[in-house]
């Protein structure tokens, strides 16, 4: 059974859309998903609805700026002024929070894509005790420090002129712009998504999937990257915490599979017991939407199963 709800944003003014998927029968599990950038959460159902037959509680919201969480047309991509980045944590734990209330004795899951997986990775540094796993796919490889503080420094900067809701075409090459390269003749803006042709035509054609960023998301994206990224950070990691990485070999946003490899190294190094990575030749971005993507299933359910008590 499927049902949508909202509960408040930590931003103090928007109501986070909800959708949660019911199994029948008992609740063996709790799945909660965490939607990358520029999408929206219902674009989970099909792996929603497949993890639901296997008795897994699924739920996830729209962070703000996405979806139906959002007061306005202007404010999708725009997340809070000064707390953005710590809002959609927020949001999440709050999810969380209801959830375990809801279903307290079962192994309680979290995956989070693309920005999604950005966002876990924060979430788990600050509140990873408690959780049976964490899935991250569709992982953004990490970026320079420089980079990241070059990018916080020319939103920061536009935003004096032109306020945080201002759009830049140039900020949005610089995230962006590259991932397309490979992939040619490119036929559409986003071949890099899947190879799934039928997928990929969902996508362009949806509107909630066709918006620019305003410069206030780019400036706390970076800046929750920058902190993620510390040494230190990864140290807050729980070590008995089991993390899964999955990406596409041909996703240039996990650096074509070289830049998720070295999160997964990063995290052995800091001495997490229990890291897998696994990596999809031929798929692109979005493995849930990839022609393969029923063995992506199978493969995300047999980790979770093997790693319930």
């Amino acid at each position: 059974m499927k049902d949508e709800f909202y509960f408040p944003s930590k931003d103090g003014n928007t109501e986070v859309h909800t959708i949660e998927w019911k199994p029948e029968g008992e609740v063996k599990a709790v799945l909660q998903m965490c939607h990358g950038m520029v999408e929206y959460i219902d674009r989970y159902d099909e792996f929603a609805r497949f993890l639901c037959g296997q008795g897994y509680y699924v739920v996830g919201n729209d962070h703000l700026g996405h979806g139906k969480s959002v007061q306005s047309k202007s404010e999708y991509g725009y997340f809070q002024k000064k707390y953005g980045n710590a809002c959609l944590l927020g949001d999440m734990h709050t999810l969380r929070t209801r959830t375990m209330n809801k279903y307290p004795d079962v192994p309680y899951f979290m995956l989070g894509h693309n920005m999604g997986s950005v966002m876990l990775r924060q979430y788990i540094q600050m509140y990873g005790n408690g959780l049976a796993g964490a899935i991250l796919i569709g992982v953004v490889a990490e970026q320079p420090h420089i980079v990241l503080n070059f990018g916080r420094t020319l939103c920061k900067g536009i935003a004096v002129f032109k306020g945080g809701h201002h759009r830049s075409k140039l900020v949005d090459r610089m995230v962006n712009g590259s991932f397309k390269r490979k992939f040619k003749p490119a036929h559409t803006r986003a071949d890099w998504i899947t190879s799934d042709e039928e997928r990929l035509e969902m996508y362009i054609n949806d509107p909630l999937c066709s918006f620019m960023f305003t410069v206030n998301a780019y400036y706390h994206m970076f800046d929750g990257m920058q902190q993620m990224e510390k040494k230190e950070s990864t140290f807050m990691i729980p070590k008995h915490l089991p993390i899964l990485l999955a990406a596409g070999m041909d996703d240039p946003v996990g650096g074509f599979g070289k830049g998720v490899r070295k999160i997964y190294e990063k995290y052995q190094a800091a001495g997490i017991k229990d890291v897998s990575l696994r990596l999809y030749a031929g798929d692109r971005h979005e493995l849930l939407n990839e022609t393969d993507r029923q063995q992506v299933f199978e493969d995300m359910l047999e980790w979770m199963e093997s790693r319930i008590e």
